[in-house]
């Protein structure tokens, strides 16, 4: 008798544990980051080193900040796949935003951004 009730003892554990394990939703699976890497260079085509980049999600979400190393590269890790708008500046000089850069999980995409803008404003001409 003690082994029948310890059976269905066993029996009824096992047959909740299958209920709820039926009941909770997967896991939701964690996608691996991606990267986002390239140059920036100046308006004379040659690399700016120290440049800050920004960058942000292209919903708007927290601007960030990272710099270009002494040759004008930079990598950015660990960035949710998402996409992102990001722009270089560097002494008063700036690059468009480039928008929405795809940013895939497991992957690195590469960008290039081109300084060309003054945010100081332009000298007039002089005249005779």
């Amino acid at each position: 008798m003690r082994v029948a009730r310890s059976c269905a003892g066993l029996l009824l554990v096992a047959i909740l544990a299958a209920v709820s394990c039926m009941a909770m939703p997967a896991a939701k699976q964690q996608k691996p980051p991606g990267s986002l890497s390239g140059i920036v260079i100046g308006p004379d085509d040659k690399p700016v080193p120290h440049a800050r980049l920004t960058y942000q999600s292209s919903a708007g979400h927290g601007a960030h900040f990272a710099r270009t190393d002494a040759n004008g590269r930079f990598h950015i890790t660990k960035l949710p796949a998402d996409n992102y708008d990001v722009r270089a500046s560097s002494k008063g000089i700036f690059s468009e935003w480039e928008k929405n850069v795809t940013v895939s999980p497991g992957r690195d995409t590469r960008i290039t951004l081109q300084l060309m803008y003054t945010n100081k404003p332009l000298a007039a001409p002089s005249g005779p």
